[in-house]
């Protein structure tokens, strides 16, 4: 009857998911109930299979649900309630029906746009161990790859290819979307404060392609959470000057931010070009 019961509450689950996410909360929490009722909220050896499989579902049905619900901390705690049932051996939980590589590959997402690298790392290389051992390659998975090609790209320092990625059919399911735009956000922090150290200005059409803005009514408002003067009759952005003269003895600082300014504004207009 139990196993039944969890059926019928996956079932559920899958279809909030697809059509109403705010409505889960109540489903989750009595999926969660059943599941320690039949002795499967973790694994365990005298868990049947069947219990295995449908605990599996919900922990993932419930991260993706966070993740609608734009909740990562949410989501977190669901990959981490998951992960031991990715890690038991076929014998005991066949990997079919499994959404791992989408949950893997988000919750990598997740990392990077939090800048926890070394986080990162520690999951791609358990990835890479356990996909050399059972003979799977992980660049034949899309889900991993995607945050794996947005890493390598801002190792680099190539923004314009960050952005590239988090648009349209690049992103490989609209899950990923919400992550996506969270990375673009530490990005675009991370190129005002590049901006604020090499210039004490920029015209304002120059911001908009550097922030990989929608228009310049969203440079202004982004000027105005930054504190910068937005000039209209010449059109420019004016970064606080007390700033630019506390780094003025550290040219080295300075140049290297000019750079990246330089080499980040080329490459978004050749996207603006391209787009």
């Amino acid at each position: 009857m139990a196993e039944k019961d969890l059926q019928t509450i996956t079932t559920q689950l899958q279809t909030a998911l697809q059509r109403d996410p705010a409505s889960a909360g109540p489903l989750l929490s009595r999926a969660k109930l059943l599941l320690l009722q039949s002795n499967a909220l973790m694994p365990s050896p005298s868990t049947s299979a069947a219990a295995l499989a449908a605990a599996r579902s919900i922990h993932e049905l419930g991260a993706l649900i966070s993740i609608k619900q734009q909740d990562p901390d949410s989501f977190v705690r669901y990959y981490h309630s998951v992960a031991p049932f990715y890690a038991l051996p076929p014998s005991m939980l066949s990997p079919a029906g499994s959404q791992r590589s989408k949950i893997t590959g988000l919750y990598l997402l997740l990392l990077l746009s939090q800048g926890d690298y070394a986080g990162f790392h520690t999951v791609l290389e358990g990835l890479e161990v356990e996909g050399e051992k059972e003979g799977r390659r992980l660049d034949e998975d899309p889900f991993v790859q995607y945050p794996v090609r947005l890493e390598q790209a801002l190792m680099e320092g190539a923004y314009d290819r960050v952005w590239g990625e988090t648009k349209g059919e690049r992103v490989p399911s609209e899950e990923f979307s919400v992550f996506s735009q969270v990375l673009i956000a530490t990005i675009r922090s991370e190129i005002a404060s590049c901006s604020e150290k090499a210039y004490p200005s920029i015209p304002i059409t120059d911001a908009k392609s550097l922030l990989f803005l929608e228009s310049e009514g969203a440079v202004v408002d982004f000027a105005k959470q930054r504190g910068w003067a937005c000039n209209g009759r010449d059109g420019r952005i004016y970064f606080p000057q007390t700033e630019l003269e506390q780094l003025s003895a550290d040219r080295d600082v300075v140049q290297m931010s000019g750079t990246v300014i330089e080499n980040t504004l080329g490459y978004a207009r050749e996207l603006e070009t391209i787009v």
